[in-house]
């Protein structure tokens, strides 16, 4: 019989810091985690669909607060590194874990492998989201790590937004099962932290990843121990998005919220 720390772990991922510091904390813990490396989605598809679901204005203004923050990335550098000092995770890359690339979770083949691997449990790090097809065709349950507190902040930026609506006792993160909306699914974990006055957009993110690996950790144990117990997401539900440009600069400008 496979003990659960020799089961198999796919984590799907379109890659990045934050997911690497998760996979790094899955394997140091767990002896089978497999990588599914999704094709970051290109930047035309993105608008296209944003515009379809926000309009022209909101989308292309979403869009230019995020050309406008990667100018303010290379001075967060020194604040991501306290993070990973703070909280001892890793970020590099770690060559002891096996890397399929694929171009996206919603692809025939992507599911092939997952069939051939299958996994104990599927574990999603920003990617995109599963299709209705896609999703029924796992042979195990599900996981989602979210940078938000469900429901509340459901969606991009939950830290951000938490910030700006004088919620900071909701800036957090959250593990859930997925289902077919968007961070919708019942919650396994939540854990909530502080937010430096030095953090910013770029480093929430990393801040709300690096100070959960234990609720992921939890998440992926109950999981492979036939243990998980989900609990409905209640309370005041909201998907979010980027800000626009004039709400990120207002913010930035007079409540020193970037």
């Amino acid at each position: 019989m496979t003990s659960a720390a020799n089961k198999p772990i796919l984590v799907v991922t379109a890659g990045g810091r934050n997911p690497q510091v998760l996979i790094n904390a899955l394997r140091a813990r767990f002896a089978n985690v497999t990588v599914l490396l999704e094709q970051p989605e290109s930047k035309s598809v993105f608008l296209k669909r944003r515009i379809r679901k926000l309009g022209m204005v909101t989308a292309v203004s979403q869009f230019a607060t995020m050309i406008a923050s990667k100018f303010g990335k290379r001075f967060t550098e020194k604040r991501a590194a306290e993070i990973l000092r703070q909280h001892d995770v890793d970020d590099r890359e770690n060559l002891a874990v096996p890397v399929i690339a694929i171009d996206s979770i919603n692809t025939p083949s992507a599911v092939e492998h997952i069939r051939a691997l299958n996994p104990a449990v599927v574990f999603l790090v920003s990617c995109r989201m599963l299709s209705a097809s896609t999703l029924a065709a796992m042979p195990c349950p599900v996981i989602n790590f979210h940078a938000g507190i469900n429901p509340q902040y459901r969606g991009l930026m939950g830290g951000y937004w938490a910030r700006v609506e004088n919620d900071e006792a909701n800036f957090g993160a959250t593990v859930h099962l997925v289902d077919a909306g968007v961070d919708t699914g019942d919650i396994l974990y939540q854990s909530r932290m502080t937010p430096s006055k030095s953090d910013t957009m770029h480093t929430y993110p990393l801040l709300q990843t690096a100070a959960s690996i234990g609720i992921a950790m939890r998440a992926i144990d109950d999981a492979l121990s036939g243990n998980l117990k989900p609990l409905p997401a209640n309370g005041n539900s909201r998907q979010w998005y980027h800000p626009p440009i004039w709400t990120w600069l207002w913010n930035g400008f007079s409540r020193g919220i970037w």
